[in-house]
């Protein structure tokens, strides 16, 4: 094994979610940073792997760790990383660590497997290209309100991760920020007994929690559809293919033709042409 930072996905719930990768450099690596170490204790005995290699690294002693494991490091040592769930570094400790090896020369070598944000979103029916994954929202409504606005128009899915006890709250200024139509997929438990993915309007989103107080337990991903684009005009391109064809063609002709190779509005595309036809002469 390369001495090196490894930093090893974990399962978020069924412990079968784990890589035959991921199992070779728990075996092996000299030493396992572990956000908690009873909990990864019970993975490691779970598949047999030596659980007395641990070492502490959570939110309050990151820095801190990051010192003894490069030093780990220099003296040629292998060092995991693991969180309780999931990737480490996405919204879980890590990323000071990584910063830190990276920085005293070392490599950081990723081991992929689980991630609660990507499991999430395949299972959705989100049908967006893009996504944009925020992670946890601030614990207090306003500031949560203040940062569900500055996202309002984007046109990408938004993906959220939130606490079971905060879950109502944050549903709520889900809605406020973004209305009552968007669609909303609420996912809690992945991969666990009690899993569930449900999905509807952000208007009925508080009435499906508390129908059932089961629907407010376990651990969520918040996925939110993104805003319509509304267009504002034609792109550059739009625009070239428009002047080529009035170079060409009568003014309806022209609009016609680029209406139908853009897709775009033969309105939008009229207006616009009318507004070229002001300073480039034309045939019609």
């Amino acid at each position: 094994m390369e001495c090196a930072l490894y930093v090893v996905a974990t399962p978020i719930g069924n412990l079968r979610d784990i890589t035959l990768r991921a199992i070779d450099i728990l075996t092996s690596a000299d030493i396992i940073a572990a956000e908690d170490k009873r909990n990864t204790s019970h993975l490691l005995t779970h598949y047999g792997i030596n659980a007395n290699r641990l070492l502490a690294l959570h939110q309050h002693n990151e820095r801190g760790a990051a010192e003894k494991i490069i030093y780990l490091l220099h003296q040629g040592q292998t060092v995991a990383l693991v969180t309780d769930a999931g990737t480490p570094a996405i919204s879980d400790p890590g990323a000071v660590l990584v910063e830190a090896v990276l920085g005293a020369g070392f490599r950081v070598i990723p081991i992929p497997g689980a991630s609660a944000v990507v499991s999430a979103l395949s299972a959705s029916g989100l049908t967006a290209p893009q996504f944009l994954f925020y992670g946890f929202l601030p614990n207090k409504s306003a500031a949560r309100r203040v940062v569900l606005e500055s996202l309002s128009n984007y046109p990408y899915s938004l993906v959220f991760y939130e606490a079971p006890h905060r879950i109502l709250e944050s549903v709520a200024d889900l809605q406020a920020a973004f209305g009552d139509e968007r669609q909303i997929v609420l996912a809690r438990e992945l991969t666990k007994l009690f899993e569930n993915v449900h999905r509807c309007e952000l208007g009925a989103a508080i009435a499906w929690l508390t129908e059932d107080p089961n629907n407010q337990r376990g651990e969520f991903v918040l996925m939110v559809e993104g805003a319509e684009i509304k267009e504002v005009g034609i792109s550059f391109e739009t625009e070239k293919i428009l002047n080529l064809l009035l170079e060409e063609l009568p003014l309806k002709q022209a609009v016609q033709i680029a209406a139908k190779i853009t897709g775009k509005k033969r309105s939008m595309l009229y207006q616009r042409a009318l507004e070229l036809k002001n300073v480039t002469p034309n045939k019609e």
